[in-house]
């Protein structure tokens, strides 16, 4: 691993992303930020570098992956089509989902949603999240032998990136303005919190989305708009409850970077990830995500039996 410790910066990642900080702030533009932006430019080089030596990891994440990436940006259109914003909201989450988005949702703009530097005037965002195969990305942590793991999530980001641009020009064509955000490598908008806002799950141990349905096994995008919406409500259903006792995913993680205890970040407590532990494995694995692979709640059909369990415990609390 010391090919990638040996790039990291003096400064470490974990107080770039606000660890012990009180007060809340702006989340800084970090590991997947354009290096010129970054204090980790030189890291992220040298672990994108080393993935792109598998032909298939190489082939999902070129600017022309198999499926493409999305149409290109069409211009706005003059002619703006009046209709309120609850039909607005069934229209366009309607259309999500008929143009490869598994998971749709919106929430207001939040200034904390934008990285610092950066500028976002638009009120509403609109999250997408797409869903990864469990059977390969169970195959976790991937290789050289075997990428199964990481060709599925850059093919999931590659579809998530399609979905935003496509909703991104409908309402471009309806005469509202919209921008469409794609990862995995970020720009102004930190799409995670948005995600959680507009009701995709809760925040797990492992610093990714728990969703109901899906588990951990989802991909996002998003699109910010003035078109007129109407926000959704968070999706609170025991997931940091479950984390609190479950321990598949910190006794699964090779390099112990997931706490079992919530910590505080940037004036909130939450569940962190410490990156510098995180990076080295995940530059040497590949991209890793032996977290999301193990997480209870990503395997097929078992988040049903985990929130009828919970349901039964909430029961006996309240008898």
């Amino acid at each position: 691993m010391s090919e990638f410790t040996d790039c990291f910066p003096e400064i470490s990642g974990n107080t770039v992303n606000g660890l012990g900080e009180s007060n809340p702030r702006k989340p800084s533009p970090f590991f997947w930020h354009p290096p010129h932006r970054q204090t980790h430019g030189k890291l992220q080089k040298k672990v994108t570098d080393y993935h792109r030596q598998s032909p298939a990891i190489r082939e999902e994440f070129s600017p022309t992956p198999p499926g493409g990436r999305g149409p290109k940006t069409i211009e706005q259109s003059p002619e703006v089509v009046d209709k309120d914003a609850a039909e607005w909201s069934d229209i366009v989450k309607h259309f999500a989902l008929s143009n490869e988005s598994d998971l749709v949702g919106i929430t207001a703009m939040d200034p904390l949603y934008v990285y610092e530097g950066y500028e976002v005037n638009e009120p509403w965002v609109i999250t997408i999240g797409v869903t990864m195969d469990y059977e390969e990305l169970s195959q976790a942590p991937p290789s050289f032998d075997n990428p199964a793991t990481a060709v599925v999530v850059a093919k999931e980001y590659n579809r998530a990136a399609r979905a935003c641009r496509y909703l991104a020009n409908y309402i471009l064509s309806q005469g509202y303005y919209a921008k469409a955000y794609q990862g995995p490598y970020a720009s102004a908008l930190n799409m995670l919190p948005a995600a959680l806002a507009s009701g995709f799950g809760e925040l797990g141990k492992h610093g990714s989305i728990i969703n109901r349905t899906y588990g951990s096994s989802i991909r996002l995008s998003a699109v910010t708009t003035d078109m007129p919406l109407i926000a959704d409500q968070q999706d609170e259903f025991g997931a940091d409850d479950y984390c609190t006792r479950c321990k598949a995913c910190s006794n699964a993680c090779p390099p112990g970077a997931i706490a079992d205890e919530k910590q505080l970040v940037r004036g909130e407590m939450k569940w962190y990830v410490d990156f510098d532990k995180c990076i080295p494995y995940f530059g040497e694995a590949l991209g890793c995500a032996i977290c999301l692979s193990r997480c209870p709640w990503s395997r097929p059909g078992n988040a049903t039996n985990i929130l009828k369990s919970l349901a039964k415990r909430n029961a006996k609390k309240h008898d």
